[in-house]
């Protein structure tokens, strides 16, 4: 029976998995560590706004549990020490040096928590992963935890997510399945019993440990799949005067094929996708399977694509040149209803675009001055002063629009179907140009209103 279970990692992932774990087993202590303090903080921020993760429902479940079994805790060692079981929710990013730069995950943060855990455990630990690894690092963590521990037994499962974010706590509330791959019965029962508080047993899946960590990445894969192969065919739709929407239902109906993941975008984002894809192409490529590892990797250069090509249309359009015009970004974050920018195509719109001058002024509901700056300033492109004098980050859409020569929708917050356009049309330069990047919005009320209106795949 497990009565201690400890999370290293207060992101994305081991948040709002521990918040709902611990709602769903008051009788059972979750601790979530990290050693980034200002994260620990907000957590236990009583004000349940300034929680670090934005995510509709989260509040909520932390209030219930916080104080009563759910802890916020930066000191790591002492929750290593005291926990049954220890899941490993940290980064996984794609490695920027050395032998599979660009491709491969960096599982360095993985090891460091590895031989952490090996130096403190004095007692029995089962051991959970939950970030996202490549096929076989289990293996590595058991080598670690075997040899450089205090000859205790040492039990690895993997137990990957499958949250979406901006529906994390209903996807973790109601799960599609959860699996769990391991070798041990009894340290497979014993993470099936912590998931059997709330989710019936036939969602709960057991594998070995190799498949459920490659049944993340192919998850993650074939989902990507989707939205590149619908945005390959949005190309095809605006050359031959077809409708994508239109054929995506049409296609949809389809009992074979279904209708999810297959709305024409700008492109694909978030801290999974792209990275998980990388890793199945750098898997691939190691073992010399280099048809296979072609076919996945063209998933990720149709996305690029896509975010190349929607930028580009938008200087086509304006008369080929976008030099000193104002161009109102609406959304940064990659999807709405979260505050993730990870890999979100506003990022690279934004980039490509300020390449040739443009001047962008950013508004999303969600996400901060300084995580819009960050994400600029991490690619590199130009000086973080160049990016200050050339990109504005306002706090409402009005300030965004107003004597802008275009906008952009790059994010699909609801809140951007509600807008007064014939309004904001009145405020912007003449002629209004409205590039849908995200298809949210009436097209063809848009047109009577008097913008020049583009959207991806008509």
């Amino acid at each position: 029976m497990i009565k201690k279970i400890t999370c290293i990692g207060a992101g994305y992932v081991g948040g709002p998995t521990m918040s709902v774990i611990a709602q769903k087993n008051p009788h059972v202590e979750v601790t979530v560590v990290d050693l980034n303090q200002q994260r620990i903080a907000a957590w236990n921020d009583e004000n349940l706004e300034n929680l670090p993760v934005y995510e509709p429902g989260l509040d909520a479940v932390v209030a219930e549990a916080r104080g009563r079994n759910l802890f916020f805790s930066t000191d790591v060692d002492k929750a290593i020490d005291e926990a049954d079981m220890i899941f490993i929710s940290v980064n996984t990013p794609t490695k920027t040096f050395g032998k599979g730069k660009g491709q491969a995950a960096d599982l360095k943060f993985i090891e460091l928590c590895a031989r952490q855990i090996a130096a403190v455990a004095k007692s029995d630990k089962i051991v959970v992963e939950k970030s996202t690894l490549p096929v076989r690092t289990a293996e590595a963590l058991k080598s670690i935890l075997d040899h450089t521990g205090n000859g205790v037994n040492f039990h690895i499962l993997s137990n990957p997510e499958f949250l979406a974010e901006g529906t994390a706590v209903t996807d973790l509330h109601n799960p599609d399945r959860v699996l769990i791959g391991g070798e041990d019965a009894e340290a497979i029962e014993a993470l099936v019993q912590v998931y059997e508080a709330w989710v019936p047993r036939e969602r709960i899946l057991t594998t070995s440990l190799w498949s459920s960590e490659l049944s993340k990445l192919v998850a993650n894969a074939f989902l990507a799949q989707r939205v590149s192969s619908i945005n390959a065919i949005s190309e095809l739709c605006e050359v031959t005067g077809a409708n994508v929407d239109e054929v995506a239902h049409a296609i949809g109906k389809d009992s074979r094929i279904g209708s999810k993941f297959l709305k024409a975008s700008v492109g694909f984002g978030g801290s999974c996708f792209q990275k998980d894809i990388l890793n199945l192409v750098y898997i691939a490529r190691s073992y010399h399977l280099n048809e296979v590892a072609d076919y996945w990797e063209q998933v990720i250069l149709l996305n690029d694509h896509q975010k190349t090509r929607f930028a580009e249309r938008i200087i086509k359009t304006m008369y080929n040149t976008v030099n000193g015009k104002q161009i109102a970004f609406l959304g940064w974050a990659f999807k709405k209803n979260t505050n993730d920018t990870r890999e979100s195509a506003a990022i690279y719109v934004a980039d490509h675009l300020l390449d040739e001058e443009a001047n962008i002024i950013v508004y999303d509901p969600k996400v901060s001055v300084e995580q819009i700056y960050r994400d600029l300033d991490y690619l590199g492109t130009r000086s973080s002063e160049e990016n200050r004098r050339l990109v504005k980050v306002v706090n409402t859409a009005e300030e965004a629009v107003n004597c802008a020569h275009a906008v952009a929708v790059l994010t699909e917050w609801d809140e951007f179907k509600q807008y007064d356009w014939a309004k904001i049309r009145e405020n912007m330069k003449r002629p209004a140009f409205l590039f849908d990047g995200r298809k949210l919005l009436d097209g063809a009320e848009l047109q009577k209103i008097g913008f020049s209106y583009y959207a991806i795949g008509e």
